[in-house]
């Protein structure tokens, strides 16, 4: 595992949580315990970086993570820090 995932908020929590099938009550949960995150910005860098098409990643659906890999692509230039 990474470095970081040792200091993420998930970590300690049940791993279903952020793999909800469907459950929005769930995906909210898991949302909100991403917000806080230390390592958020390492956990989305990860999930960008590598197929993570399922989950909640950084506070983020796969859908939001697919948009967001779209507008990297097509502008590169934003993705810069």
């Amino acid at each position: 595992m990474h470095d970081w995932y040792a200091h993420a908020l998930c970590s300690g929590a049940d791993p279903e949580l952020f793999f909800p099938l469907a459950n929005v009550a769930e995906a909210r949960e898991a949302k909100r315990i991403c917000f806080d995150c230390p390592v958020r910005t390492q956990c989305l860098d990860h999930a960008l970086n590598h197929p993570e098409r399922d989950g909640i990643w950084a506070g983020t659906s796969a859908r939001e993570r697919r948009r967001l890999r779209t507008n990297r692509s097509t502008h590169p230039e934003r993705s810069s820090p």
